[in-house]
């Protein structure tokens, strides 16, 4: 086969190459229905179909448990509750003797049978239930079928993953140390396979799109997660061009771990903070060790995501108490629940949305749901007194939502005090920039809140009109629009004029090439993902805050993204040229 380059979006920087593994596992709605001659025969072909399939799952719950959190895990116990639920397994097993239906046919017929009765409930948790029904059943189809497509657990050596997308139960199953890279079809800069990604250092190029039919299984594959490239049936000589530059990233990641427990001070002293975003108590325990300086952004809808039920204060408290331990005293900026948009609670029944990402989410949801929102509030007062928190509130758009937060947080102190229960009284309370109401808004705040954290993701998306999950217009998605630039410099000069700080926890924050615009600007405290710390580091010891300022301001003057990358990019080379 002739070599073919492919495009998507590269959310995880680093080239690879290796053997494409397509992801396809087989799904129950593949077979065809058919009777039996020995119902013996098939009764126990279901029978260790389903032992295979309560061992498998219990596995994945334990290596989640240890990888990932008890959040996770609970996806995964979920599934495996169904294998011993009465209405579920047992009548498999009837179909088979009283019926004479082969096992993969029983095993379909109840498997519609259960989800259809979820998905006819009024509840929408029990609804949502329906898709956890046919995983499950798609699990014994495929110990049943000879024919099982590809498993995750069947990688054996070293490839790239292909894939539609991967689901929280996939991402469960990975080796780091054998999946190199990602390939999807869909998804964006900033979903939740990009995090992912990004998390645990893995190459990926996402939203490739229909041209994913050109990838076959076992295809070499070259991918540039830096540029979204993604190269089927490379020549020789394009193999050779990568390895260079394959070594050449090896070579350069090799310097920047000397790069990790330095401080990020600019040559003339200017200091900022770098922080890490997590999203489990699991992310934090090597997060110093990293360079982190401190948890910028906890993302705690994590904790909640996965749980057929909200997590109470004790679960909650023990969750952020960890955190705050293993920080050893850092800052630990948690964010309250922000669920909405991309991101879904099916226990919480939130309505089914034309816009949901301009819709009922986030704080939005913890004002009109007060009592999920006094809760998380007071387990997060309670771990405060485990190490430095700080509360930062989502989707802040006016002055209002902005009282109301801070009221129910302060009837949270009381209710601990009247309950006896230790709390940390003194916890700073921020919000969230990531609307640009709330941008122009910042001189306002200012005068009440703590400190900002600019959530370039939303604010990008709200500042230009571009869904950030939608590739068919990812190309206008940049935070290097002058619009937005313009909204980082007020948001951060209003913050100075009080005397408070602001920070910054989206994309933008990890991204080197944006660090010496963000020095010019003015910025205190930078978020990111634990695997771009270093990359920033070097590029912050390496410059002066007077010629980032210089740049910043010509910045400003610039009128599209393009001048702004341009300018930015001329800046670097000046930077390497130094170094």
């Amino acid at each position: 086969m002739a070599e073919k380059k492919l495009k998507g979006l590269g959310v995880s920087a680093g080239v690879r190459i290796g053997k494409a593994f397509v992801y396809s596992p087989v799904r129950l709605a593949d077979i065809e229905s058919r009777k039996t001659d020995d119902s013996g025969v098939e009764l126990q072909r279901l029978q260790q179909a389903k032992a295979k399939c309560s061992e498998q799952l219990q596995a994945l719950v334990d290596r989640a448990q240890s990888t990932l959190g008890e959040d996770k895990a609970m996806i995964l116990k979920g599934q495996l509750s169904f294998l011993s639920d009465p209405v579920f397994y047992p009548p498999m097993e009837d179909l088979i003797v009283r019926e004479q239906w082969s096992a993969e046919t029983a095993v379909h017929k109840i498997v519609t049978q259960v989800a259809g009765l979820f998905e006819s409930m009024a509840n929408e948790y029990m609804r949502e239930r329906a898709a956890d029904v046919r995983d499950v059943g798609n699990r014994l189809f495929a110990q049943l079928s000879d024919h099982q497509g590809t498993r995750l657990s069947d990688i054996r050596e070293q490839v790239i993953l292909v894939a539609d997308d991967l689901t929280p139960s996939d991402t469960v199953q990975l080796d780091k140390n054998l999946v190199l890279g990602f390939v999807t079809r869909i998804g964006g800069k900033t979903s939740h396979t990009a995090i992912l990604a990004n998390s645990l250092g893995i190459a990926a190029v996402l939203g490739i799109g229909d041209e994913m039919e050109a990838i076959d299984h076992g295809d070499e594959l070259i991918i540039d997660g830096s540029v979204g490239d993604c190269i089927v049936s490379p020549s020789a000589a394009t193999i050779e061009t990568f390895r260079e530059q394959q070594q050449r990233e090896e070579s350069e990641w090799a310097d920047l771990k000397a790069y990790a427990n330095r401080a990020a001070v600019t040559k003339d002293g200017f200091r900022v903070e770098l922080a890490a975003n997590i999203g489990t108590v699991e992310e934090s325990l090597s997060l110093l060790e990293q360079g982190a300086e401190a948890v910028g952004l906890y993302r705690t809808e994590f904790l909640f995501m996965g749980q057929s039920q909200l997590p109470d204060e004790e679960t909650q408290y023990q969750a952020y108490s960890a955190v705050a331990e293993a920080m050893r005293g850092r800052p630990v900026v948690i964010r309250t629940l922000d669920i909405g948009g991309d991101k879904e609670l099916p226990y919480l029944e939130l309505p089914k949305e034309m816009n949901p990402f301009l819709g009922y989410r986030a704080i939005r949801i913890g004002l009109d749901r007060r009592e999920l929102l006094l809760t998380q509030l007071k387990a997060i007062a309670r771990a405060g007194v485990h190490g430095t928190v700080k509360i930062m509130f989502p989707m802040i758009s006016g002055l209002e939502e902005w009282r109301e937060a801070k009221a129910i947080y302060e009837q949270a102190c009381e209710q601990l005090r009247q309950e006896g229960k230790p709390f940390a009284d003194s916890v700073e309370l921020g919000i969230m920039i990531e609307i640009p109401s709330a941008a122009l808004m910042a001189y306002s705040f200012a005068k009440e809140v703590d400190f900002f954290s600019i959530g370039t993701n939303d604010l990008v998306q709200y500042t230009v009109a571009v869904d950030r999950m939608n590739e068919k217009v990812s190309h206008l998605y940049d935070y290097f629009h002058p619009a937005v630039i313009r909204l980082v410099k007020q948001v951060i000069d209003a913050s100075v004029r009080h005397g408070k700080w602001t920070g910054m926890c989206g994309t933008m924050a990890g991204d080197p090439l944006a660090a010496p615009l963000l020095v010019g600007l003015g910025l205190h405290e930078w978020s990111m993902s634990a695997s771009s710390l270093s990359k920033v580091k070097k590029v912050l010891v390496h410059v002066n805050r007077s010629e980032c300022a210089a740049l910043a301001e010509r910045v400003l003057t610039l009128d599209t993204a393009a001048e702004v990358r341009q300018a930015l990019e001329a800046f670097h080379r000046q930077i390497e040229a130094g170094v």
